[in-house]
């Protein structure tokens, strides 16, 4: 296992923190200063600033989290971070992210490997969001979302919208891109203010009942499925 891995996986820090212990040299195996290349034996023995790093057992962690507006898809140690909303025993970090203006459906996990697979836009798994505006929804705006669009110079890719039943201001959406808060960035570029923007599903997984601030274990038929979408 490669020493980043190994750190990551210890509960001493995330891994990607455990890139910069190493760039700084403060990390050795067996007395002898860690480079991004090196790999952790049995027996081996790893230490931070001299201090001999312990590893716990590690448990596989997959959870659903109703993410209440406020709160941000950070594990920095600043004011109203997801970790710490949702004080999880093990070290846990977010898959993708929710802009802290936005509420609803986030799952998070401690195995590394499955970040990347879910959040990356490039492997297209759906999220589908129910947004409120502060005006009705007009067909341009439909079509233009259906069909993509450019925001900022970038291109959306088409999506599924559809009107909510008898509402003129909420519709849900299907995503797969995910660009950097794209829903607010197409409504905004119509005129809109989004009034309330909330996920209710990644992938297979819905949000479901869950109150907002709870947080749940995917399922075992969940977590087969996810695992077998990833693979």
């Amino acid at each position: 296992m490669k020493i980043d891995k190994y750190i990551g996986q210890s509960g001493y820090t995330s891994r990607r923190k455990a890139f910069e212990l190493i760039e700084e040299k403060r990390v050795t195996v067996n007395d002898k200063v860690a480079n991004f290349s090196t790999k952790i034996n049995e027996g081996d023995v790893v230490k931070i600033d001299g201090v001999e790093l312990k590893v716990k057992e590690f448990v596989p962690v997959y959870i659903a989290y109703h993410k209440p507006k406020g709160i941000i898809c950070t594990t920095e140690k600043i004011k109203n971070n997801i970790v710490d909303a949702i004080k999880h025993p093990e070290t846990i970090y977010p898959i993708g992210r929710l802009d802290k203006e936005s509420e609803g459906l986030i799952l998070l996990t401690n195995q590394g490997e499955l970040i990347d697979k879910i959040a990356n836009p490039a492997f297209g798994h759906e999220k589908e969001y129910i947004v409120t505006l502060n005006m009705p929804l007009t067909d341009k705006f439909i079509n233009a979302v259906t069909e993509g669009m450019e925001i900022h110079g970038e291109e959306t890719l088409p999506c599924v919208i559809t009107r909510e039943p008898e509402s003129k201001r909420i519709f849900r959406i299907i995503l797969k891109q995910g660009l950097n808060r794209q829903i607010r960035r197409m409504c905004n570029a119509f005129d809109y203010q989004v009034l309330k923007l909330q996920r209710v599903r990644v992938m297979h997984i819905t949000l479901g009942k869950l109150k907002p601030g709870a947080w749940r274990n995917l399922t075992e038929d969940e977590l087969k499925v996810l695992l077998e979408e990833v693979k």
